[in-house]
């Protein structure tokens, strides 16, 4: 690069947060982490980490303590200025991502702390972008097709988080007339495809978790369906492809699904799992509904691993179009992989580590 690239960071040291910056590490980057007070320690560690990986120093990497939920985000005045004065770069993936999140946390952090990080962004001198990270899942209670260039719409919600995060992009999008900004919405975002790496077991690891108990006896009953499809992005596509888009000037103004764009049917998900665990498939499939309101009876998630709030994105008919990730990314060589090609390093992490 020609110059010294300095980036504003929220949601470090988080699972998607932590992989991004261990990236642009290696780019010989400044960075301001914007860190919660309660996990400063965890973020020091994580930090001698990554310089110890990338060869980057310690110097480049300064934890900002602070609250994007609080007014100023929680900054002393002289620091935020300061950091206002060299900041090149935001990327914003603070939130709440929990499916069961009470409505009061979830606004005062997805859609307060957005506002709070919009009116940062409008100060930089030197901002070059805004890279906010959505999710494809501000569709609500849509179907069908998904396009990158639709928002708004009168459906519904299934919870307080697809609600707050769809929002918190109305606001964001209000604000590309202003300053240069990149919406990206990843769909659901898994583990490494080549480490299997990840943070925590939930949504399609309720499956894994499941079969590991009795493989050869339980894949004989499929669980899945061929109405829905379940869209799975491993973690270091959607790092891959949140890093090109900020570099691609294309990009501005744009909002980008960093989705599968041609996801698995659950029943073939389900499939997939079985014969990287048994080499073999399933021999039946009760019902889609019969499945869904099991998967909802009171005992369900003790035996199955899956919460309620989770049950719904196994039956969820949409479609996340990506015409405008394709025409960019496939500049940058980026492809988002098929499950099928990394399941299998996905479950060897399991197996190695199967508590977290």
């Amino acid at each position: 690069m020609s110059r010294i690239e300095s980036s504003f960071v929220t949601g470090f040291p988080g699972f998607i947060a932590g992989q991004l910056v261990e990236r642009l590490a290696a780019e010989h980057r400044r960075f301001s982490l914007l860190v919660q007070q309660n996990f400063i320690e965890f973020a020091k560690a994580r930090i001698a980490a990554i310089a110890e990986k990338t060869g980057s120093s310690e110097k480049n990497f300064t934890l900002v303590v602070g609250d994007i939920s609080v007014s100023g985000l929680g900054i002393p005045d002289e620091i935020r200025e300061a950091i206002a004065e060299e900041t090149t770069d935001v990327f914003h993936l603070a939130a709440i991502y929990d499916l069961g999140v009470d409505k009061q946390l979830a606004y005062e952090v997805n859609v307060d702390g957005t506002r709070n990080i919009n009116q940062f962004c409008k100060v930089l001198p030197r901002l070059r972008r805004y890279n906010y990270v959505s999710t494809c899942y501000v569709a609500g209670k849509r179907t069908g097709r998904i396009l990158e260039t639709e928002l708004v719409h009168q459906e519904g919600f299934r919870n307080h988080y697809e609600e707050t995060k769809y929002l918190a992009e109305l606001e964001v999008e209000a604000l590309k007339t202003e300053v240069p900004v990149t919406i990206v919405r990843p769909s659901v975002v898994i583990g490494d495809s080549k480490t299997g790496e990840t943070a925590k077991y939930d949504g399609i690891y309720s499956l894994i978790l499941y079969l590991r108990k009795a493989p050869r006896l339980l894949r004989l009953l499929n669980v899945g369906n061929y109405k829905v499809r379940l869209n799975l992005v491993p973690v270091d596509f959607v790092v891959d492809g949140l890093i090109a888009l900020a570099e691609d000037d294309r990009a501005i103004g744009k909002t980008v699904a960093l989705a599968d764009p041609e996801p698995l049917f659950t029943a073939e998900l389900f499939d997939v799992l079985a014969r990287e665990m048994t080499g073999k498939t399933s021999v039946a499939r009760p019902p889609a509904w019969l499945v869904e309101r099991s998967l909802m009876l009171p005992f369900s998630p003790r035996l199955t691993g899956l919460p309620h709030s989770g049950v719904p994105y196994f039956f969820i008919s949409q479609h996340y179009d990506t015409a405008v990730a394709d025409s960019i990314l496939s500049g940058a060589g980026l492809a988002c992989p098929r499950f099928s090609d990394y399941a299998g390093n996905i479950i060897d992490f399991v197996e190695k580590h199967p508590v977290l």
